[in-house]
């Protein structure tokens, strides 16, 4: 039908232009997020676009089914606005009508939700995890950030270079402070380079500097001048990544029976059930009076979007603790939503027949 193209096509323009304004939103604060933690020095400026990559993918679910709610309550309010709605209900047909444009349109972007909280977003939370051990277990050197402090050696270490090559090789205003035998060292030099021995052992070589020396609670303290000090600089061992809920892929989940495992698997199957509920509950949220303001149903629906969120994560936290059985966790959330969806159908189908009765 030519009304059904023109609904959907008006969808599709809506969802494209929310769904662009919150990924813009979300990323921005994403990378201001691992910018600062880049300029702190923990985690490697080179590692920036990776975590904001798996960021993504694991906000996607939220962000499309957002975006799948207000657009279709956006064109459906702007239909009331202009009184084509008014034409529609004196035409005789009813709000229901709606529902098959609207399923029709959901159905691809519910899937992309599924594929995304099923298989990509625990396949993001496993990489990004693998990621994190991969830059830990890197030399120290290599961790160091320009002008930032960097902790090392579980604390018995602290680096600062004011200047680093690209290929960490050589190095400028180097200050090291450790602590050895009891004895707090202070190390200072104008330039250094890496040196990596024959057995493997990596080595920054500081030329012409200091040593400060002293014994914490003694007045007694040495001053060294040299031409050349080694620091060994140690790679951490790559440990491998802690198993978790998140990182399961839904095929595992299934036929898992641990509490936390079950309650991931409540999260997983709600967040794409959720939206097509959303998506139903926005024909009705979508009624707006011509004379009231235009934003007067999204003070509403937002409000319906993240109380619905909120349940799912009680739902999932509640199942995970073993607190909720799984069987009506899996199902209470929705059923729950679904009573405003039948009373508002309702409601508005009653104002649709008041207007047939008027034409007749």
């Amino acid at each position: 039908m030519i009304f059904e193209r023109a609904a959907r096509r008006e969808f599709a323009q809506a969802a494209t232009g929310i769904s662009i304004a919150l990924l813009a939103i979300l990323t921005s604060t994403q990378l201001i997020r691992l910018l600062k933690d880049a300029a702190g020095g923990r985690i490697a400026p080179e590692a920036v676009a990776s975590f904001l990559g798996f960021a993504a993918l694991n906000f996607m679910p939220f962000l499309l089914s957002l975006s799948l709610f207000v657009a279709i309550l956006l064109s459906l309010s702007r239909a009331y606005r202009d009184s084509e709605m008014v034409i529609w209900f004196t035409s005789g047909l009813p709000l229901t009508a709606w529902i098959r444009p609207v399923l029709r349109f959901a159905f691809p972007i519910v899937g992309a939700i599924a594929l995304l909280s099923w298989f990509l977003s625990p396949w993001a939370y496993h990489s990004r995890d693998e990621y994190k051990q991969k830059l830990s277990a890197r030399s120290e050197l290599a961790q160091v950030a320009p002008g930032a402090f960097q902790e090392a050696s579980d604390g018995q270490r602290v680096l600062f270079v004011e200047a680093l090559a690209e290929d960490a090789s050589q190095v400028g205003n180097v200050f090291v402070a450790s602590v050895q035998e009891g004895k707090l060292g202070v190390v200072m030099s104008d330039t250094g380079h890496q040196r990596i021995a024959p057995n493997g052992d990596r080595f920054v070589v500081l030329e012409s500097g200091r040593r400060y020396e002293v014994e914490p609670g003694t007045p007694e303290f040495k001053v060294m001048e040299f031409e050349r000090y080694q620091v060994r600089v140690e790679d951490g061992e790559t440990k491998p990544v802690a198993r978790s809920p998140k990182t399961m892929p839904i095929t595992e989940l299934i036929f898992d029976s641990g509490e936390r495992e079950r309650g991931e698997l409540v999260w997983r199957i709600g967040v794409p059930v959720s939206a097509l509920v959303l998506a139903l509950l926005a024909i009705p949220l979508g009624f707006v009076n011509p004379r009231a303001g235009r934003s007067a149903n999204l003070l509403i629906a937002i409000p319906i979007y993240a109380i619905y969120s909120n349940l799912l994560s009680v739902s999932q936290s509640w199942v995970g603790q073993g607190k909720l059985s799984f069987w009506i966790g899996l199902w209470a959330v929705h059923a729950l939503m679904m009573l405003p969806l039948v009373f508002l159908f309702i409601r508005r189908l009653s104002v649709g027949n008041l207007f047939a009765r008027r034409r007749n």
